[in-house]
């Protein structure tokens, strides 16, 4: 298994940036594919990005050029830089890491983007 801890989340003004950070807790060279889901109010989670063990990337259309994944296998950490924040980019999100078949989460970290 694997534990995941989300950071970088907070409050942001409409434009703005954030980092967001996932590391894991074991190392997560053979995990194939790592990704960041969110989840807003009253909404279904929805894929933000993922990328692979070999760096390729999928995002959803509404992050596409704005939002940014990366991961480290020698850290054992996946990150989301996101810029261009807009209001209806806040939710909470969620880092993903998917092993011998189960699916595990984060506790997720809160985006909000406001005024």
């Amino acid at each position: 298994q694997v534990r995941l801890v989300e950071s970088g989340g907070g409050l942001v003004q409409p434009g703005g940036s954030l980092r967001l950070s996932c590391a894991a807790s074991r190392s997560i060279f053979r995990i194939a594919a790592m990704g960041w889901y969110r989840q807003a109010p009253g909404k279904q989670r929805e894929l933000v990005a993922t990328i692979t063990n070999n760096g390729s990337t999928n995002y959803a259309d509404s992050m596409k050029g704005r939002f940014t994944i990366s991961r480290d296998n020698a850290e054992n950490t996946v990150d989301l830089q996101m810029s261009s924040l807009k209001p209806e980019d806040t939710a909470v999100y969620y880092c993903n890491a998917p092993l011998y078949g189960v699916r595990y989460w984060g506790q997720g970290t809160q985006v909000t983007v406001s005024t």
